[in-house]
């Protein structure tokens, strides 16, 4: 089959493939499992997030498409599924995957509950405040991202559900605590301290703190999921809050650590404080006007109602 003119992208590859082969041969070869099965391309890999390009078909990419039935079910018909899996065509509309070794498990047949129990550590969607805190924020992108082309049982996509309806409040306020005190202490004290002592290597490194918190935190207040951090800048120009700071961010980053760039970079970091503490206000997280971001994460752990929460340390957080 020869490829198209028109270069596709990965979704829009696996999802054509699994209408042209693989649901024919759910329906032929596994009628008495259709009810358990959900089929799609969920998890790793750039083209779950849509953000493939001409640099991702050389690896990992190609016509493939995950198939996740219940754990009970895996057991009875999970290798007899998978074979069948593998015989389906290798190249298709002129594309053939080209798997690595660390790429082996990213489509075929699934069990459900190790699908999410690889990335979440639980087999179901969390059911406490501490199961949900303990997931890191970029698995948790994983498990969200990409599209169910089918679920018949629907077990798969209730899971997705309730992750994808995002944290409940009082892990997003602990979130946003341990974000704001990250920031208000890499950006806003350490940085200058280390340009001041002319030290461009701690100074390099506080500011790359400050940036991954600070993008975590615009994410937070977006409500989604940050994502692999390859992707992170590129996520962020779809979200509809704090653009400005984002901006800013991107600015901030492609700036070096020389002392001719200190009051810009310093202007900068205040500025996306002062953008993130409005947006705080905004919605009702904090009160406090203070530009040091440490007096709202203050505000935001004195706020919590978990007592288990409240009581852990402010930076406390898996990320």
């Amino acid at each position: 089959m020869e490829r198209s003119t028109r270069a596709m992208k990965g979704m829009e590859l696996s999802k054509a493939y699994f209408e042209e082969y693989g649901r024919e041969m759910i329906e032929k070869q596994f009628p008495e499992y259709k009810q358990y099965i959900a089929a799609g391309l969920v998890g790793e890999g750039s083209e779950c997030l849509g953000f493939d390009d001409e640099f991702s078909r050389d690896h990992d990419f190609g016509p493939g498409f995950c198939i996740w039935i219940p754990e009970s079910i895996y057991a009875q018909v999970g290798g007899q599924m998978q074979q069948a899996y593998d015989s389906l065509p290798k190249s298709y509309k002129g594309y053939v995957r080209v798997q690595t070794a660390q790429g082996g498990g990213r489509v075929g047949v699934l069990s459900i509950e190790q699908f999410y129990r690889k990335f979440t550590g639980l087999p179901r969607a969390p059911k406490d405040n501490l199961e949900w805190l303990r997931i890191p924020e970029g698995f948790l992108a994983t498990v969200v991202n990409g599209q169910v082309f089918c679920d018949f049982q629907g077990v798969f996509s209730q899971i997705r559900s309730t992750l994808r309806d995002f944290y409940p409040e009082d892990v997003l306020k602990k979130k946003l605590a341990a974000r704001t005190a990250i920031m208000a202490q890499s950006g806003q004290y350490n940085y200058p301290r280390s340009m001041k002592r002319g030290d461009s290597c701690a100074a390099w490194l506080a500011c790359g703190e400050f940036v991954k918190t600070a993008l975590s935190a615009v994410y937070l207040l977006n409500g989604r999921y940050m994502p692999f951090y390859k992707w992170a800048f590129r996520g962020a120009e779809e979200l509809r809050i704090l653009q400005p700071a984002v901006r800013d961010l991107k600015e901030l980053t492609c700036m070096t650590d020389h002392m001719e760039n200190r009051g810009k970079k310093e202007w900068l970091i205040e500025n996306i404080c002062i953008e993130v503490g409005r947006e705080l206000n905004r919605r009702g997280f904090t009160l406090t006007t203070d530009s040091f971001l440490q007096s709202h994460g203050e505000e935001l752990m004195r706020n919590i109602k978990d007592s288990r929460m409240r009581n852990l340390h402010i930076m406390d957080d898996c990320d």
